[in-house]
């Protein structure tokens, strides 16, 4: 396997969605800081989320949260997530990155190597 098809299988995208501007953005930092994302990207307009909670339809505006990471670094991210959010079940969902510029995965990865002191 080549190296850039190394780098794509160990690439995720997770997608989360949060109540407030403050708290996409603490998670945000949160996540940036400890190397568990290499990037985080706030949709800065708020999203209409419908959606069935405890038998009820609700309606919610949220901001919504792309957040760039690797597989190996998925498990810490999830629980720091978790830790972070004023949700009781947050949305927290991670798809795998099919293919991208083999520089950009290779600088995701690099970016969440918790090895490295930068």
């Amino acid at each position: 396997m080549s190296a850039s098809a190394n780098t794509i299988g160990q690439a995720r995208i997770v997608l989360v969605t949060v109540e407030s501007l403050r708290e996409a953005r603490r998670i945000a930092n949160s996540l940036v800081k400890k190397k568990l994302a290499a990037c985080v990207n706030i949709v800065l307009s708020p999203v209409t989320s419908i959606y069935r909670w405890k038998e009820k339809v609700e309606v919610a505006h949220e901001y919504f949260l792309v957040i760039k990471t690797t597989t190996r670094g998925y498990p810490a991210l999830e629980k720091e997530i978790a830790r972070l959010h004023s949700y009781e079940v947050p949305e927290i969902i991670a798809l795998p990155i099919a293919a991208g510029l083999p520089e950009y995965l290779k600088w995701l990865r690099a970016s969440v190597d918790r090895s490295s002191k930068s």
